[in-house]
């Protein structure tokens, strides 16, 4: 996956601040991004290590 090839979209929990990241999905694999510094670095990780990461958010599991 390339940064420049994928196709980005805002997650929609993002504030109107500027705290907000972008996900690309590839075949098997996911980027994510800083919305601010999109010329940055991406985070590419497995589509399973995605999907993990996922179901232990909509779980709590890096609650405050």
């Amino acid at each position: 996956m390339l940064p420049t090839q994928a196709r980005w979209r805002k997650s929609s929990y993002s504030n109107g601040g500027g705290n907000c990241v972008e996900v690309a999905v590839g075949v098997g694999r996911t980027g994510v991004r800083d919305t601010k510094d999109r010329a940055g670095g991406v985070l590419v990780v497995t589509e399973a290590r995605w999907r993990d990461f996922l179901a232990a958010a909509k779980s709590g599991s890096y609650d405050r």
